[in-house]
């Protein structure tokens, strides 16, 4: 497995597969490259991305551990709170979703494969309404680190459960007893990530066989989270959508206005083995 450095983005290392659609485009500086996403509609979706995985089954997607992410970035945005959407927050809040790290693409967005559980580790971002409360300690929507193994076999052995435990976890004693287990067997771990999404961080992914740890500017956000399995393949993306999936059942998917441009600028890339 070889690493890679991607520092000079006059154009890109041939292993990054574009993947641009609606009202997005990746726009290359020479020493940055930009994931824009101008004047997007509810009624279209709107991503700009760079992996290396489109077409590949997931059998031959190119990265497994030992390994260590190194992402330098920054946003043209603040996170948006949990306020009600309005014009306000539309304008000063980054809308949709957007990171970077290492997934399975469970939903078919670059390839015809068949749709299956997700496991991912990656620094991800998702607006209100999205919430995908996963972590019990973490909000459902934000700049997160986060991992996840839905595909574990001892989370394929709570499938026959899912419909009774989501009905129990509308009850909130019953959902704080009930849901750290099923937590610990999915392998999810999230931690927010509280920087100023404005200004430029380093975000680093150690990815072990057994344990995984984010760090942002040389100080741990999330350690000893549960690493899942390979092969998976790197992403990295700006887009206008949210999604809502809850323990207790609540389901959803849709795309957001985004008036204006925003933007995430990568200027530093690198994946190394070991």
């Amino acid at each position: 497995m070889e690493g890679m450095h991607q520092d000079s983005w006059t154009e890109l290392d041939a292993r990054w597969k574009r993947f641009v659609v609606g009202n997005a485009a990746l726009e290359p500086t020479g020493s940055s490259l930009r994931f824009v996403v101008t004047e997007a509609s509810s009624r279209r979706y709107a991503d700009a991305q760079i992996d290396d995985y489109q077409g590949l089954p997931r059998r031959r997607f190119p990265w497994r551990p030992p390994l260590t992410l190194t992402v330098r970035a920054r946003f043209s945005h603040p996170s948006r709170d949990g306020s009600p959407v309005s014009e306000t927050t539309l304008a000063t809040g980054l809308g949709g979703t957007a990171g970077f790290g290492f997934w399975n693409d469970p939903f078919l967005m670059t390839g015809a494969r068949l749709p299956t559980l997700p496991r991912a580790l990656w620094f991800f971002y998702d607006s209100p309404p999205s919430n995908m409360r996963l972590d019990l300690h973490v909000p459902g929507h934000g700049w997160k680190a986060a991992t996840i193994d839905a595909l574990r076999p001892a989370a394929l052995l709570l499938a026959p459960l899912a419909l009774p435990a989501v009905a129990l976890m509308n009850l909130r004693p019953l959902y704080r007893a009930l849901w750290p287990p099923i937590q610990r067997a999915l392998n999810v771990r999230e931690a927010t990530v509280e920087v100023d999404m404005l200004a430029w961080h380093t975000y680093t992914i150690d990815w072990g066989v057994e344990q995984a740890r984010f760090v942002v500017d040389g100080e741990p956000v999330l350690a000893g989270a549960p690493s899942p399995r390979g092969p998976l393949g790197f992403v990295m993306w700006l887009d206008n959508q949210y999604m809502i999936v809850t323990p207790q059942g609540q389901l959803g998917w849709g795309l957001l206005d985004v008036p204006g441009c925003q933007w995430m600028e990568v200027d530093q890339l690198a994946i190394v083995p070991g």
